[in-house]
């Protein structure tokens, strides 16, 4: 009997090595002997190329994309801590889901020369620090530690050895350049006061505290920008720009895994970026598919935790809420994090969290009721029920899917708000919005304009969200197709 049961495992061993030997063909890989043949160890080697390239490309697009606000305030003159860009945003600033519901104030400060100082006067302000990675480094305003009291911020560089001061909120940084974002609320639909309120920000470098000389705020609402790395995200530009980072920035411990996983492409901090004809093909391959790998994870997520409710098609832009860094007991969520950063900028504990009088809510529509991505040469209505549970004012943005920014058509209008568009309405009815390539009959002010062969997204946002939000006592009506 057991010399029986041995022969069978003999032979189920002997079958089983026969079916691995046989299906290693359908891999492509090849081996005489246990050893690899010339044509597989160099098909290996391209695609394990590929492989690191498209898991390095995720990882590092937050990196690169703020790049792209840098740049953006770059090429709008704005130098690096010399100037603070104030817009009271529209169609033509392109960023990802920028908004017009709220001016912004943006800024690329650069610790290299010793920390820098962020004062904010009292006031309906909602600002951040982010590094050269996006990670976060400090909140400011109602979110932060001042609690919209106003106060003094200070922002150490990652070698900063000195001594810090008392009477300062103090945040360091893990690289040398970093973002400085703040929004000012429009409070009672004042949008030129919210305006004006960007210009009383102070930002001046820590040793001229005694005797401050504030960067200029220069105003940008009428200028085109692109603050985005849409132009670099799909070819060799984008690992060409991450290796000015990598040699212009420290190395930061927890990352230490990726600078390895960079340097078997050939980017090393400190050693040229020389790839070959070859290596650059199998680079811009990767970098289109990371990108597209990005895009699914935004739009076609099958993740459960997406949906915000169970009968409709809303979903949660944010899939980890009230942590930071989309950090969970098992380690970083890598799909909530590729999500965010393929439609939106920067990161804050603030901006994830779910709870009822938190600063606001985001919720993304991608498909009508039918389930069917938004294509903009239909037309669509959005009831709205009333009244929207938030304490200070909610909108609904539409953006285009390739740009991930705000749609841009003659109409020049990308949002209905209800501070500004929609102030007049009756809130004790719901509200039809209507989105397409042609005006309706009847609601030409609840419209906004699409472009025929682009698909879309829209955004709902709610600020100073009530617990109605949360509970499902209150919820949007799926978006649906006007024949």
């Amino acid at each position: 009997m057991k010399a029986k049961l041995g022969a069978s495992l003999l032979v189920a061993f002997l079958m089983s090595s026969t079916v691995w030997a046989e299906d290693a063909p359908q891999t492509g890989y090849i081996f005489d002997k246990g050893f690899p043949t010339a044509t597989t160890t160099e098909k290996v080697r391209e695609d394990a190329l590929f492989q690191r390239a498209i898991t390095a490309y995720r990882f590092w697009y937050p990196t690169v994309s703020v790049e792209g606000i840098f740049n953006g305030n770059r090429v709008a003159g704005i130098k690096d801590n010399e100037g603070l860009g104030a817009a009271a945003a529209g169609p033509r600033q392109v960023g990802f889901t920028l908004n017009s519901d709220t001016p912004y104030g943006s800024a690329t400060l650069d610790l290299k020369d010793g920390p820098m100082v962020v004062e904010l006067p009292p006031g309906a302000y909602i600002g951040l620090i982010n590094d050269h990675n996006q990670s976060w480094v400090l909140d400011m305003g109602i979110p932060g530690p001042d609690g919209g009291k106003g106060g003094k911020h200070l922002i150490l560089p990652p070698d900063y050895k000195g001594k810090v001061p008392k009477g300062y909120y103090v945040g360091k940084s893990a690289t040398y350049k970093v973002l400085l974002a703040v929004r000012a609320l429009p409070v009672g639909g004042d949008q030129d006061k919210a305006l004006k309120a960007l210009h009383a920000i102070k930002v001046y470098p820590l040793s001229a505290a005694k005797n401050p000389k504030p960067m200029a705020i220069i105003d940008t609402t009428e200028k085109a920008m692109d603050s985005t790395s849409l132009k670099w995200e799909d070819n060799i530009q984008f690992w060409e720009v991450l290796k000015r980072i990598i040699d212009e920035e420290p190395l930061v411990e927890k990352f230490t895994p990726m600078y390895g996983l960079l340097a078997t492409l050939g980017i090393e901090k400190g050693k040229p970026f020389t790839p070959d004809d070859h290596t650059k093909a199998i680079l811009e391959k990767a970098a289109k598919a990371g990108r597209d790998q990005l895009i699914v994870s935004a739009f076609d997520s099958d993740r459960p935790d997406r949906i915000a409710w169970p009968d409709r098609k809303w979903e949660w832009v944010e899939l980890v809420p009230n942590v930071t860094q989309f950090e969970t007991p098992m380690g970083v969520d890598l799909e909530a994090r590729d999500r965010w950063f393929a439609q939106a900028i920067v990161t804050s504990p603030a901006m994830f969290r779910r709870s009822a009088g938190a600063g606001s809510l985001y919720w993304l529509g991608a498909r009508d009721s039918s389930g069917a991505f938004l294509d903009g040469g239909k037309s669509y209505k959005l009831t709205i029920p009333q009244p929207v549970p938030g304490k200070l004012f909610w909108s609904v943005t539409l953006y285009d899917a390739q740009t991930r920014s705000e749609v841009q058509t003659d109409q020049d209008k990308a949002a209905l708000r209800s501070l500004f568009e929609l102030k007049d309405i009756d809130t004790s009815k719901p509200v039809d919005l209507y989105f397409g390539p042609t005006a309706p009959n009847d609601g030409e002010s609840r419209w906004i304009k699409t472009q025929p062969g682009r698909g879309w997204f829209s955004y709902i946002r709610i600020y100073g969200p009530t617990q109605p939000a949360f509970d499902g006592s209150w919820k949007p009506n799926d978006i649906v197709e006007v024949k």
